[in-house]
């Protein structure tokens, strides 16, 4: 591992935050039986991805590094 930033940028965590929280979202509403709510979980783990990719174009995130 490089003893650089690893992921610690606010694209990352943004991204992390999402996923998580869609996650949360999509299992309670699994547990308690309501489809509508599992679903909105789907749909926020989405958009963690879509947003997480967005805010890296837009410099936010680490740029990848050539071996």
């Amino acid at each position: 591992m490089s003893a650089g930033k690893h992921g610690s940028t606010p694209a990352a965590w943004t991204l992390v935050v999402l996923v998580t929280l869609g996650f949360i979202v999509s299992t309670v509403g699994l547990v308690i039986g309501q489809w509508p709510v599992f679903w909105v979980g789907v749909v926020i783990v989405a958009l963690g991805g879509i947003v997480g990719g967005i805010m890296k174009k837009a410099g936010l995130g680490k740029a990848r590094q050539h071996a």
